[in-house]
């Protein structure tokens, strides 16, 4: 039985998309499991997964090159767990800051493989605060440690085919598209006129709240699910607050429209944003629940306009969003059919769990 040694970095224990890849392998193979933890855990063995939480704690309010500065402690600890595991596949669900070559360099010297999980597009996320010529200048750091990432991996998986290609820019390297699937499937079995807008991290709405208003003036209910209300006191809404993942999902699959928006930073062309295939879009669509997607977005436009599962708008033009939800909502049958058809594409099953092991571990 193969030995995979699985790095979540900062990634807490039951992160989605880590801990899912953690599952999976730990099906054939023995799994150890590093997590961080902001309280003391001792490490632990369940079936085939190891637990190796680390406790870590980190100010969030504090300046970027001092959170880099004392990361040091957190990445040599890293490092010091991979040199002194024994495993035959390193999995990588991030790079640590400080040195972000180093794993990959000491898994290829002791002929080890690399697979690494790049998430969402990584130069542009990292200290995606700075700007002008210190963001070029940085921006410019990563695309060519990342180049050499890439290079020193025997494997990569990418959330979307547009951060692929861009990432990749031609080479040819084994590579699997793992969106962010969801977990279960729900059948809609009542919808009310209502949006719902999930997430667990709150943010504000953006180009998208005057047209939410306007909707609410034609009688839409605008529902906010896992965020904190108090964000949201200048729009009239409804709030549950954090539900339980199948909670959450029976509260979307109500709904007739899920709105998935986000900004992370201030830039229109932050590409891990644009090309971002969020968890709540497929939690929608596998909960029968139509999306409504800015033309920014990328890959969430891609998706839709070619499956017909929502609406695509210009949240700058308010009027011709408005006009074009309604337009849908007088067709919903036909929107709700074509979702209807092709959910299964957005939920985690046994063929994707399988095409997925079998990458990692051939």
């Amino acid at each position: 039985m193969k030995k995979v040694l699985v790095i979540g970095y900062m990634h807490p224990k039951e992160d989605k998309r880590v801990h899912r890849t953690v599952k999976a392998l730990s099906k054939v193979a023995h799994v150890f499991y590093q997590y961080l933890t902001d309280r003391p855990e001792k490490e632990y063995r369940d079936g085939n997964i190891h637990y190796l939480p680390i406790e870590w704690h980190e100010n969030l309010n504090a300046n970027a090159f001092v959170k880099l500065w004392k990361r040091r402690k957190l990445d040599k600890k890293i490092v010091d767990l991979i040199e002194n595991s024994d495993f035959d596949i390193l999995y990588m669900h991030h790079f640590l800051p400080s040195k972000p070559i180093e794993p990959f360099v000491y898994a290829k010297k002791k002929g080890k493989r690399i697979v690494y999980d790049v998430h969402e597009y990584h130069p542009e996320n990292f200290l995606s605060n700075f700007s002008g010529i210190i963001g070029k200048l940085k921006t410019a750091i990563m695309r060519s440690i990342f180049e050499r990432q890439i290079e020193l991996s025997d494997k990569l998986v990418f959330v979307s085919y547009e951060q692929m290609e861009y990432s990749l820019r031609g080479r040819k390297k084994e590579c699997l598209v793992v969106p962010n699937y969801a977990s279960i499937v729900l059948s809609s079995t009542e919808k009310e006129k209502s949006i719902v807008y999930v997430g667990k991290i709150t943010r504000a709405l953006g180009e998208e709240e005057q047209v939410v208003k306007e909707l609410i003036r034609q009688g839409f209910i605008f529902k906010i699910v896992g965020m904190d209300s108090k964000a949201f006191s200048n729009i009239n809404h409804i709030c549950t607050g954090f539900l339980p993942y199948e909670e959450m999902m029976k509260e979307i699959s109500k709904a007739s429209f899920s709105l998935v928006s986000f900004k992370t930073t201030g830039r229109e062309d932050y590409k891990n944003d644009l090309w971002s295939l969020p968890h709540k879009f497929f939690d929608s669509l596998a909960a029968s629940t139509p999306v409504i997607v800015s033309d920014r977005f990328v890959s969430l436009r891609r998706v839709v306009e070619e499956l017909g599962v929502g609406v695509v708008i210009n949240p700058k033009d308010v009027d011709g969003s408005v006009r074009k939800i309604l337009e849908a909502y007088k067709e919903y049958d036909k929107l709700l059919a074509n979702v209807e058809r092709y959910k299964d594409r957005f939920v985690w099953d046994e063929r994707k769990e399988k095409e997925f092991i079998e990458f990692v571990l051939g």
